[in-house]
């Protein structure tokens, strides 16, 4: 595994995902726990975000301290499952701007068509998190990172819930310069390009749709 991908060790994130794959695990239960993981997962992958030293009054003085810097966070999730992540990255950046892209795949060939992109601007000041519960063939994530690069961005993070073994493969091969959070490394893909063991379709399970 490359270092720039970090694939999630903490005992709380393994357990909540564990509860995601329950298919006894219904609707508003599965957000819940999708917006909980996304935000044990963003505080791991914010780690590294810029700080700058501010004047702050304290009851006892006043002190310089550190303070998010610069124009801060962009959370870009890939439509329509990914919109399930933003609440837990919000959770611990509220001050965050939300950009969309939307894409939807082949029937045929299972490979992504850009319907919808929209991204906070200035796009290339921001630390950007691409979010989608599942990497599976890797295209949709690939290409999102594609139209971001082509829109200006430069520090680009991607995270995901679950990963299969060649989505991860294609999105390190197609970004090898971007940094890669993975819930859970699955097994493979089968032959309808669903994540096995996975949890099904993230979309249905976390909107109720079928």
């Amino acid at each position: 595994m490359n270092n720039n991908v970090i694939i999630m060790e903490h005992p709380l994130i393994k357990h909540k995902i564990s509860m995601l794959r329950d298919e006894n695990t219904g609707t508003n239960e599965f957000r819940t726990l999708v917006e909980e993981i996304a935000m044990l997962m963003g505080y791991e992958a914010l780690r590294d975000l810029p700080t700058e030293d501010v004047e702050i009054k304290t009851p006892i003085e006043t002190c310089m301290s550190p303070m998010i810097s610069g124009k801060k966070l962009a959370v870009v999730p890939i439509l329509r499952a990914g919109l399930g992540m933003v609440n837990g990255i919000l959770a611990l950046v509220p001050s965050a701007k939300i950009g969309h892209i939307g894409l939807y795949r082949d029937p045929e060939t299972h490979e992504p068509h850009e319907y919808y992109c929209k991204l906070p601007s200035p796009i290339d000041q921001r630390t950007i998190l691409v979010v989608d519960p599942m990497l599976a063939t890797g295209g949709s994530g690939s290409e999102a990172v594609t139209f971001i690069k082509q829109h200006g961005g430069k520090n680009i993070k991607f995270m995901c819930i679950i990963a299969a073994p060649e989505g991860l493969a294609r999105l390190q091969k197609d970004h090898p310069d971007i940094q890669i959070y993975v819930g859970q490394l699955d097994r493979e893909l089968n032959e309808n390009a669903y994540i096995c063991p996975g949890l099904g379709d993230a979309g249905d399970r976390i909107f109720g749709t079928k």
